[in-house]
């Protein structure tokens, strides 16, 4: 299975779509990741960032057990949904249990459990249901969620069924979402995805995404939106206590952002904004997806999109 190298016809307007609006607005801390997030906090980060003119946003059943679909649908429906471009994802069903799935990190997790499933049956259903509980009529885009082990049921059962439904117009485009850029170029040299979310592998210090999945993705003109900026917070605040992919910070990683905060303090630029604006610099990155829990981190990442970072600064940061 190889895919053309030409992008489809609707790939192009779909991309001019992506790009409206400083950046996209993920949703998982907006469901209790970590730690619980009150409904009007919610609320109000929502519409922060829609009065900022964000107009992407992403979603997942995983993300607190679907309560990040509700709250986004909830507030969509004060707005014109024209305006907006949602995503969610496939590859996880959830599934009534005795309690929380406290293993997945949500504070705010119903009495479900997410069940792995890439088959064609369970894509269906997946979205189906994603779709009551948000109450939308649609999703634009729709991602194969986090396929690492599964990838024979995912290019066999998954993609087929989601192209499916693009030829449908149920949706508007397909992708892939993952933690990893390998398989995720793999996606694109074999199927005719429109887009990829690649999380925490394009950022200031990991950049192992520029190795094949970005070239791939602009040869085939699939979309690139680049999450996970802060690689789980330590570009965002290199601390003592900082956390690089959702771990403690390894000591030679924590010294490295140590090293790239100094090099910015000299050049009057936090490392937050560098952080955030290094993965818009590629040809290949359509947008990026910035997560928030209050309209105050809202307002606070549209402010390091603001901040001026001067062209010297990112030669002295790769050095780094």
């Amino acid at each position: 299975m190889t895919a053309p190298d030409s992008p489809g016809a609707s790939t192009k307007p779909f991309v001019e779509a992506l790009r409206r609006g400083p950046f996209g607005l993920g949703t998982a801390p907006l469901a209790g990741l970590y730690d619980a997030v009150p409904p009007e906090q919610a609320r109000a980060a929502l519409r922060a960032a829609w009065d900022g003119g964000v107009r992407y946003y992403d979603t997942a059943p995983h993300y607190g057990a679907g309560l990040a679909e509700r709250r986004l649908g909830e507030f969509l429906r004060t707005v014109p949904r024209a305006e907006a471009v949602v995503s969610t994802k496939v590859g996880r069903l959830l599934v009534r249990a005795d309690g929380p799935d406290e293993a997945a990190g949500f504070a705010d997790d119903a009495p479900l459990r997410r069940v792995i499933d890439f088959s064609a049956d369970g894509v269906r259903r997946s979205l189906d249901e994603s779709l009551r509980r948000s109450g939308l009529d649609r999703f634009d885009l729709v991602f194969i969620h986090d396929p690492d082990d599964h990838w024979e049921q995912a290019v066999g059962q998954a993609y087929p069924a989601l192209a499916r439904l693009r030829d449908e117009g149920v949706v508007r485009a397909i992708g892939v979402g993952m933690n990893q850029a390998e398989m995720l170029a793999r996606f694109v040299r074999e199927t005719d995805i429109d887009a990829v979310l690649v999380a925490g592998r394009y950022t200031l210090l990991d950049q192992r995404a520029d190795e094949d999945l970005l070239p791939a993705c602009l040869r085939r003109g699939v979309a690139v939106i680049a999450g996970g900026v802060f690689n789980s917070g330590i570009l965002a605040d290199p601390g003592p206590d900082a956390h690089y992919d959702y771990q403690p910070a390894p000591a030679p990683i924590l010294a490295r952002a140590l090293a790239m905060q100094a090099e910015c303090q000299s050049f009057g630029v936090t490392l937050p904004a560098a952080a955030v604006q290094f993965p818009r610099r590629h040809p290949a990155v359509t947008t990026v997806l910035v997560g928030a829990r209050s309209a105050e981190e809202v307002d606070q990442d549209l402010a390091l999109l603001d901040t001026p970072v001067p062209d010297e600064l990112w030669p002295r940061l790769a050095e780094r």
